[in-house]
């Protein structure tokens, strides 16, 4: 069992040794709208025969570092995790980059060309959380041990089922550099499971009793997979147990407010709210790159009319 052992150690010092070669950033022409230098990585996460390697993708800010870090949960989509491609949420990565951050967006094991399995854990929605924040885990410690960056200043972030696993993620003892959560309509529908929306909400419960650290939820009343009984249920359960939220109700967002975060025309509502909770947990929230804008700015979408 020691020579088991001694082997995993050794396969994982040697991937993870040739996986921390630290990235070159290049200048970025002072225009709008700049391109971004986007680099696939691989992670490897210890297992307990072998390595499971982590697909990533990471984008770098212009200069030396060391750089904040942000890093960003991505959603479960319908089908075959393994078919879900990487994801990577533009809006918010140029939104990080203009403010001098490194911005990582880590697939968890199972989905896209991440190895293993997805792990849905049943009906149990609260092991599934933490079980995800596992593969999180393992990318904010090979982030951190980077020379470029300021491990001491981080932020997680993630959409849907990635909100959910950010959540989870504060509840599972994270590095004490991590200054604080956001959740982007977090949360895992199972509709095949009895009571589902309470087992959500029981779920959300424990790990605001677990988790030290602030947090800033968004969420609309028109979203598809969490109506309002249901997240806001979920942040009651949260706060009532000891975790810190400050939830943002935006109330009708277009077609479906669960795609706020990755729609353009939702940037006048998360970002102002993300700059100012930055800067309550003493992180940078300034634009320093102003190249990493988008080309045009948009405005809040009207609300919907009630029927008359």
């Amino acid at each position: 069992m020691k020579l088991i052992q001694l082997v995993c150690l050794l396969l994982f010092t040697t991937v993870a040794t040739s996986q921390t070669s630290t990235p070159t950033p290049t200048p970025t022409p002072a225009s709008a709208g700049a391109s971004l230098d986007e680099q696939i990585i691989t992670i490897a996460q210890p297992g307990v025969i072998f390595n499971i390697n982590l697909e990533a993708t990471l984008f770098m800010p212009p200069g030396d570092g060391p750089f904040p870090l942000a890093i960003i949960n991505h959603g479960k989509e319908y089908g075959d995790p393994k078919l879900q491609g990487r994801y990577r949420p533009y809006s918010a990565v140029r939104y990080f980059l203009q403010r001098g951050y490194v911005v990582l967006i880590p697939m968890r094991q199972g989905f896209s060309k991440s190895d293993g399995l997805y792990i849905g854990a049943g009906c149990n929605v609260e092991s599934n959380g933490r079980t995800q924040a596992q593969d999180v885990l393992s990318a904010l410690r090979f982030m951190a041990g980077q020379a470029f960056v300021d491990s001491s200043r981080i932020i997680v972030l993630g959409q849907s089922h990635g909100g959910w696993t950010t959540l989870a993620l504060g509840a599972s003892s994270p590095p004490a550099g991590v200054r604080g959560l956001v959740n982007f309509a977090g949360g895992l529908r199972q509709e095949s499971c009895a009571a589902w929306q309470n087992t959500l909400m029981r779920a959300a419960g424990g790990f605001g009793a677990d988790s030290k650290l602030p947090s800033l939820w968004f969420y609309g009343d028109n979203d598809s997979y969490f109506r309002p009984p249901v997240w806001r249920g979920m942040h009651e359960a949260f706060v009532r147990a000891g975790g810190d939220a400050r939830l943002v109700a935006f109330g009708e967002f277009s077609g479906d407010a669960h795609s706020m975060f990755g729609s353009r025309i939702g940037e006048p509502i998360w970002q102002p709210e993300l700059s100012q909770f930055l800067q309550q947990i003493g992180l940078p929230d300034e634009i320093t790159n102003p190249q990493f804008a988008p080309r045009a700015a948009l405005s809040v979408p009207p609300k919907k009319k009630p029927p008359e």
